[in-house]
C-alpha cells in the first residue's frame, strides 16, 4: 500500500538577523548644533542691543537681522533632530 503525504509542512529555517551596531553622534553634530545657536543668539542680541545708534550687526537690513538671527537658532535645532 502506498505511503500517504505528509500533512506537516517544511519547517522554513530563517536565516539570523545581523544587528547594526548603533552608532553614537557624528563628532561635529553637537559643536556646530551648540555654535549655530549660541551664534543666533548673539546676533539677535547684538541687534536689540545697538538698534538705536549703530544698527549692528547689519545695518542697512535693519529688522531683516531678527529674521537671521532666528534662522541660526532653528538651523541648530533642526540639528538636534539628528542628536541621538
Amino acid at each position: 500500500m502506498p505511503e500517504s503525504k505528509s500533512r506537516k509542512k517544511p519547517v522554513k529555517v530563517k536565516p539570523p538577523q545581523v544587528k547594526k551596531p548603533e552608532t553614537g553622534n557624528p563628532r561635529w553634530l553637537v559643536p556646530t548644533m551648540l555654535t549655530l545657536m549660541l551664534v543666533g543668539l548673539a546676533w539677535i542680541v547684538l541687534y536689540y542691543l545697538t538698534s538705536n545708534g549703530l544698527g549692528l550687526p547689519i545695518p542697512a537690513i535693519r529688522q531683516w537681522n531678527l529674521a537671521i538671527g532666528f534662522s541660526f537658532i532653528i538651523a541648530g535645532f533642526v540639528l538636534t533632530t539628528r542628536w541621538k
